[in-house]
């Protein structure tokens, strides 16, 4: 289960990933009618340009965390006064399955949250949804105590439900050793199956399984696909050519390519507890690798599964922090947080399908996300005028002490050259157990 720290500066392993699931120490049909029409900006023209510096010392930064044991990063930063930065850098042992370009499509994992949670939002200001409406009106029988769980308690996960990704059975098409393909139904019962974790609305505790049960509102209150409400509403209106949720399997041309640790080098790095076999399916690459790309990605759908670019997050978070993809009150709404850790309750927060985050440079909007062989962090200024996406091609490479701190000095680095601020002294990171 996922749980976010307040800590301002470590490495923070996003929703779904296999250490969250295990308990590891490893810190989203027409468009919408009441909501403001999405509206494709040119950008601007004139521009000046980002001093070598910024450019350098971000570049420097990438590098450090690929000889660290990232096998590949995608670093975009867009600080809202110059073009923006774009750098891409990979492990020499990868350049022979994949040469990475920073216009890379990649799986987002639990970034996908925030597209769904503003598909809710539209329907919200249509009136086809309320906010308060119970599970039970939607998935009558689906979900036990449904009547008690409302549509916020699913967005802000305080519902209570189990998390799916802690299921055997699901952990084992995760880690792409069982190639069943999971229905979003069977998913939603594989989470119900376990008994909640506390009483609808007590506190908040992350739970893949709420995202599943609001993709299923999504298409019952609609009569479309996920995957169409997703081109119909965001991709298609916002020019979002990369943007999209695949069937599964799927491994398109232009797909970063995902790597985790072999079984004998990842056996080390798992916690005690963790299930006999537990290890990720692939081809062998390198030394210490297998390639992840082609992993059974049935177990991710609304709660991890889309596929977009660096830029086209960038297009997405400005225009959903900058109010043209919802209504004002709602975009109130959305960023509204319950603590993600109740013992500091002024620490980093969750909305409705949004995170704010404490930096050493400032508070940012946004989420993370993870899927086997993709890590990314995608953030905003409040305001949806700064923009910056750090994806990197592998989780549990992460896992390792050295690793996990050149990665978050790199997000780190990546945020402040966003908010145009310099990295504050003594803000070295520090990995933290989640």
């Amino acid at each position: 289960m996922t749980t976010h720290t307040s800590t301002p500066h470590r490495y923070r392993a996003p929703a779904l990933a296999l250490t969250a699931v295990l308990g590891a120490t490893l810190t989203a049909c027409g468009a919408a009618s009441a909501a403001p029409t999405p509206t494709h900006t040119a950008p601007h023209s004139a521009k000046p340009t980002p001093s070598p510096a910024a450019r350098g010392a971000l570049a420097a930064a990438a590098r450090k965390a690929v000889d660290a044991g990232a096998t590949g990063v995608i670093v975009r930063v867009d600080d809202g006064r110059h073009p923006a930065i774009t750098i891409a850098d990979q492990a020499g042992w990868t350049t022979a399955g994949h040469r990475l370009s920073a216009s890379d499509e990649f799986r987002m994992g639990s970034n996908t949250k925030t597209m769904v949670a503003t598909l809710v939002l539209q329907l919200v200001a249509e009136h086809r949804l309320a906010l308060t409406d119970p599970v039970e009106q939607w998935l009558p029988g689906l979900v036990p105590n449904g009547r008690a769980i409302t549509v916020r308690m699913l967005l802000n996960h305080t519902s209570g439900l189990f998390n799916y990704l802690y299921d055997p059975a699901v952990l084992a098409a995760y880690t792409g050793r069982d190639t069943h393909h999971w229905t979003p139904e069977e998913l939603l019962a594989a989470g119900t199956a376990h008994p909640p974790q506390f009483a609808p609305g007590a506190r908040f505790s992350y739970s893949n399984t709420n995202y599943i049960a609001l993709g299923l509102i999504l298409q019952r209150a609609t009569g479309h696909s996920l995957a169409a409400l997703i081109q119909q509403r965001i991709a298609r209106p916002l020019h979002l050519r990369h943007t999209y949720l695949p069937s599964s399997p799927f491994v398109g041309r232009r797909l970063a390519h995902g790597y985790e640790p072999d079984a004998a080098h990842l056996a080390p790095l798992l916690p005690m507890g963790t299930p006999p076999g537990t290890s990720f399916a692939g081809p062998h690459r390198g030394t210490a690798d297998v390639d992840t790309t082609a992993v059974n990605q049935s177990t991710l759908w609304a709660a991890g599964g889309v596929v977009s670019t660096a830029e086209d997050w960038a297009r997405f978070d400005t225009a959903l922090l900058s109010g043209r993809l919802l209504p004002a009150a709602l975009l109130a709404e959305m960023r509204t947080t319950v603590p993600e850790d109740p013992a500091a309750p002024k620490g980093d927060g969750y909305g409705l399908g949004l995170r704010k985050v404490d930096f050493p440079c400032g508070t940012v909007w946004g989420h993370d996300g993870q899927a086997a062989g993709y890590s990314s962090e995608t953030y905003s200024d409040p305001r949806g005028k700064r923009t910056v996406a750090v994806l990197t091609s592998t989780v549990f490479d992460l896992a390792r002490p050295r690793a996990a701190a050149a990665h978050q000095a790199l997000v780190n680095a990546a945020v402040c050259a966003m908010l145009d601020k310099r990295l504050p002294t003594g803000s070295s990171p520090s990995p933290t157990t989640r």
